[in-house]
């Protein structure tokens, strides 16, 4: 039972997702702290005394904590941002193709994947230059 159940968390790398997840929230701990720290008193600074964070609308007997709300937004704006910011500084872009993506065919002059070695549009051989264009049927 023992080995059955090591081979099922290694081979459904479950311990991968574990290690992720526990990652993941030591990552979201520090964007929080970074957000919480050291945006949010200057985003405090620039706003009048932090009021609007406490402003509700009342409807009837119902009260709505618009200003909660819009603190929550704010807090999700700035995490959001953050995060993208570091994402964009530790994953590496990816590779742009050096070469043509698209070479014509000598023979249809449609768009053609440059390794292809026929025409997927006239079905002629793109193999060699001598190469002469069979008709589909032929």
């Amino acid at each position: 039972m023992w080995r059955d159940f090591k081979a099922f968390i290694i081979r459904e790398n479950v311990l991968a997702l574990a290690i992720a997840v526990v990652l993941g929230a030591a990552a979201g701990k520090v964007v929080t702290a970074v957000v919480e720290d050291f945006i949010m008193p200057i985003v405090s600074a620039v706003t009048p005394n932090g009021a609007w964070q406490t402003m509700t609308v009342a409807i009837g007997s119902v009260r709505f904590k618009v200003g909660d709300f819009m603190s929550v937004f704010l807090n999700f704006l700035i995490i959001g941002f953050v995060v993208w910011r570091i994402s964009k500084a530790f994953i590496p872009k990816a590779p742009t193709p050096s070469g043509p993506i698209t070479k014509p065919c000598p023979y249809c002059k449609m768009a053609v994947d440059p390794q292809a070695l026929r025409c997927p549009h006239c079905t002629s051989q793109l193999t060699g230059e001598s190469a002469t264009p069979r008709l589909s049927g032929t």
